[in-house]
């Protein structure tokens, strides 16, 4: 947890600013910065901030109130960014905010591929955060990190976005094996609306159907572990957009420990899809060499990405991190190295913001 105070103020300077720019592009630094702070960099925070702040544009103006009579004729209208907000930071002001996320989550699960999965990353950084907080000061939480759960289901709630006509493959072995199997759009071409739009079909889950809590908290940390191996070796495709195969599950994963345990099988679902789909409309034919981590250390690596600065190598970094750390409690120092190794790839094929 931080003791500083950086990320609290980080996030107040943030929520006056919007969740997008220009229309579409996503701000990210509501994410970056919790991932800074997470691992040890909050003194960089501000000076990140600084640099970043030409990609922020101010929270557009409200337009009507969303409320609890209208809000499904509201989903998904981006139109709705502010109003959205609104709503739920007033929701998790006056609520335990683990009864708002248990309420909303099954509602805009299904819309996990809006905004390029940035909406359901950035639930992921916040619930971790509020997770860490309660535990570490025996359930309490600052009003700016209840705040930034708000405005990341908000965002969520305004770009919701669902596939539809998408026919279920076989299912494969492993989440390795189904990713390596997933059909890749021919036409990669355009925004990622337009090339979700022409996915025919793709893998169902690997694994059992019915699965316990438990054991489904184990499948989404597969899936997790399958698209950062992965980024290693065909980051290529699109160095920026193919981070999201593995952060955006990593988010879902990120906050089961929030939810009822109901809620863990269906969530294991979208997880899966939103990482299948990120790689059927970004994913390369065919792979390339891994870069060799040698002996550089998890700190070593996170430096490396925060040296290099672009939003999506220290949000990869963060998720690498995590597969890295599980992979060496299980012993499987192959995938460890491999993870670290995707995240120098990172560094090494996106332009540096420093």
């Amino acid at each position: 947890m931080d003791t500083t105070g950086t990320l609290d103020e980080a996030l107040e300077r943030l929520h006056r600013t919007g969740p997008e720019r220009e229309g579409w592009l996503t701000n990210h630094a509501p994410m970056a910065v919790e991932a800074l702070v997470r691992h040890g960099q909050a003194g960089t925070v501000h000076r990140w901030l600084d640099r970043y702040r030409d990609k922020l544009e101010d929270m557009p103006a409200p337009t009507g109130p969303v409320t609890e009579a209208n809000w499904r004729e509201h989903l998904g209208d981006p139109r709705r960014l502010a109003d959205w907000a609104l709503f739920f930071t007033r929701q998790v002001e006056e609520r335990p905010w683990r009864d708002v996320l248990a309420e909303w989550w099954p509602r805009l699960l299904p819309g996990i591929s809006g905004a390029a999965t940035h909406p359901v990353i950035r639930t992921g950084h916040a619930v971790r955060t509020l997770l860490s907080e309660e535990e570490a000061r025996s359930g309490a939480t600052t009003r700016p990190r209840r705040a930034e759960l708000g405005h990341a289901l908000g965002y969520w709630a305004a770009r919701h976005l669902t596939l539809s006509g998408v026919r279920e493959l076989p299912a494969p072995r492993s989440a390795a094996a189904g990713l390596d199997a997933v059909p890749l759009v021919e036409d990669q071409s355009g925004g990622i609306v337009a090339r979700l739009e022409r996915i025919a079909g793709l893998p169902a889950r690997p694994g059992p159907q019915d699965l316990d809590a438990a054991a489904a908290e184990a499948e989404i940390a597969g899936v997790v572990r399958a698209a950062t191996l992965r980024y290693a070796t065909h980051a290529h495709g699109s160095p920026v957009m193919l981070v999201h195969a593995a952060t955006a599950p990593n988010a879902v994963l990120r906050t089961l420990p929030a939810l009822p345990p109901g809620l863990w099988g269906p969530s294991l679902d979208a997880a899966w899809t939103v990482s299948a789909a990120v790689t059927a409309v970004y994913g390369p034919s065919e792979p390339a060499p891994a870069p060799d981590p040698g002996r550089a250390t998890p700190e070593d690596v996170f430096a490396r990405a925060v040296a290099h600065g672009d939003e999506h190598v220290i949000k990869l970094a963060d998720t690498a991190l995590d597969v890295a750390e599980r992979s060496g409690r299980d012993g499987d120092e192959e995938s460890r190295g491999t993870a670290l190794a995707a995240a120098l790839r990172a560094v090494e094929l996106t332009e540096p913001m420093f």
